[in-house]
């Protein structure tokens, strides 16, 4: 079986191959082979490294100078005999998300740039091992239309969607069965989304206001890229991941609540409509969720996933959210409720936000604010499609970048 990695050099990417490359040593494992690499420009070297290492039929980097510069870092790699295709730019991103030898898709690029590789490699019926919750995010609804037309599967690579899958699994099944949606079927009571509470969770708003860069950078469990490690820092991503969640379950926004959970060993749970609660523990280590997505349906021995030891455990607590010290939280909450355009403007947002605060030109708490300030003027369009998806995105960005110059 052979697979695509859109956002190879990335930290999900990485961690793909790594288990990738280990998981000869696991007896039982099915043999996974890489079919195509898709990465940005940022490191070529490492990318060059991969291209060696598993020697993918087809590469797409962002543009014509990458080519060149990676041709470079290969010439030996070429003169051997290696014969890999670089393609370039959005073209070469979704030729390596519809790739004919892939049978899962892998799709780890940060941000908006993931929705049309993704969307493409639905129509052409491959498993998604979904890790671009900016995807779902903006065009959920497009998601599920598609993934039903033709016959895709979406298995989540987000450790808290994983946990919820895994939980829901059977109940799932059991929906399809009766032809039915999880929320028709009636036995789900609300899923219950984890989250560490980032390094701010027991910062006021005034220190929060002078928190620098460095400070929001700094996750107490988890080992992430920066734009989503200050997704967490302001609660955002566990946000993103209500509205994903929205879309991967069909459940009602009003059905998902946010648990502050500071150990990030219990990864989200279901709460059934019977009072039971099924979760799923693990130590924070992504490499578990990308192990389950890579192999579902199957388990599989893994030679590199981290084992959790139940009799070590000190403390386990859990708590609500502060949605006044975290507005980023009760925004993407309200918007998750409203299916509309909404949600594609609060990830453009978010993302000019994020940037601007990573280039210093912006506070930490000025990132909310400019989300806010993005939403109040935006027309939601409801049942947006794409060609809507695409503007509402362009102007947000646009909107955005205005508010952070002023």
């Amino acid at each position: 079986m052979a697979i695509s990695i859109l956002g190879s050099t990335g930290s999900i990417g990485r961690q793909t191959l790594d288990i990738l490359q280990s998981e000869h040593l696991a007896p039982g494992a099915p043999v996974l082979e890489v079919a195509a690499l898709a990465a940005g420009a940022s490191n070529l070297e490492l990318l060059g490294k991969q291209i060696v290492d598993f020697e993918p039929e087809l590469v797409a980097v962002p543009s014509d100078s990458d080519r060149e510069s990676l041709r470079d870092i290969l010439s030996d790699y070429f003169r051997s005999g290696k014969k890999t295709e670089i393609l370039i730019g959005e073209e070469g991103l979704i030729a390596c998300a519809t790739h004919p030898s892939a049978k899962t898709v892998v799709t780890a690029v940060v941000g908006f740039l993931g929705v049309k590789p993704t969307l493409e490699a639905i129509k052409a019926g491959k498993t998604i091992a979904l890790a671009n919750k900016e995807t779902m995010v903006a065009a959920g609804h497009l998601v599920n239309e598609l993934a039903a037309k033709h016959g895709s599967k979406i298995v989540p690579v987000d450790s808290e969607h994983s946990a919820i899958y895994q939980s829901l699994e059977a109940s799932i099944l059991k929906a399809q069965a009766a032809g039915k949606s999880l929320e028709q079927a009636g036995e789900v009571e609300k899923l219950l989304l984890t989250g560490s509470g980032g390094p701010f969770r027991t910062w006021s708003e005034e220190a929060m206001a002078r928190a620098t860069v460095s400070d929001a950078l700094k996750h107490p469990n988890w080992s992430m890229g920066a734009k989503i490690t200050i997704d967490s820092a302001t609660l955002m991503n566990k946000g993103l991941e209500v509205i994903e969640a929205r879309w991967l379950f069909s459940i009602p926004a009003h059905k998902i609540e946010v648990v502050i959970h500071p150990q990030s060993i219990l990864h989200s749970a279901v709460e059934f409509v019977d009072g039971s609660i099924v979760g799923q523990l693990g130590l924070p280590d992504m490499r578990l969720p990308i192990h389950f997505a890579l192999y579902h349906p199957h388990r599989v021995p893994s030679a590199r996933v981290p084992r959790l030891s139940l009799s070590e455990l000190k403390d386990l607590t859990f708590e609500k959210p502060n949605f006044s010290r975290f507005p980023c939280l009760a925004m993407a909450q309200e918007v998750a409720a409203n299916d509309d355009s909404s949600a594609c403007v609060l990830n453009a947002a978010n993302e000019i936000a994020v940037d601007s605060f990573l280039k210093g030109k912006i506070t930490f708490t000025d990132i909310a604010r400019t989300i806010e300030r993005t939403l109040s003027v935006h027309k939601p369009i409801k049942a947006p499609q794409l060609g809507d998806i695409l503007e509402a995105d362009r102007w947000a960005r646009e909107k955005s970048v205005s508010l952070v110059a002023v």
